[in-house]
């Protein structure tokens, strides 16, 4: 706590910022006198899977274009020891994908808030249903050859 102001800070790739990355902004901030929203970089991410579509440089100006965040950080690293110890962060938000990975920071004096995507939207499923409807697209189109046209 600073000056009786709770810090809360959450993170993530935010890669397609789609709605359920907004809820659980608006979930951080709702616990929040001070919101720090950390933004992982392409190298941090591709450190444990795909590659982010949208550049690092391109997700942090989304986040920063929104109302809800106080204060937008790239993160560099999964481990918030050092941010959580340097900011005098109170509480942590992030998606109960990630349930239990940081129950360590309750040691730290941190409380450590797992929010419920819930059915519904997600990055990995824009991707697929991205890609799903391409494929049927250009299968469609495999299907469906032009006649051939005499000349006369």
């Amino acid at each position: 706590m600073f000056k009786d102001k709770t810090i809360v800070y959450t993170s993530g790739t935010f890669d397609m910022f789609h709605y359920n990355h907004l809820r659980m902004i608006n979930y951080a901030r709702s616990l929040a006198d001070i919101l720090i929203v950390g933004v992982s970089t392409d190298e941090l991410v591709s450190s444990y899977k795909a590659p982010p579509i949208i550049p690092f440089n391109e997700r942090l100006l989304i986040l920063e274009a929104l109302k809800t965040p106080d204060i937008v950080i790239p993160q560099h690293t999964l481990d918030h020891t050092e941010i959580v110890k340097k900011l005098n962060i109170d509480a942590f938000v992030v998606g109960d994908d990630w349930y239990g990975k940081y129950d360590y920071l309750k040691d730290l004096g941190v409380q450590v808030f797992y929010f419920p995507y819930g059915m519904g939207i997600s990055t990995s499923n824009l991707k697929k249903t991205i890609h799903d409807s391409y494929a049927s697209t250009l299968d469609s189109q495999r299907q469906a050859k032009p006649e051939n046209i005499q000349q006369s």
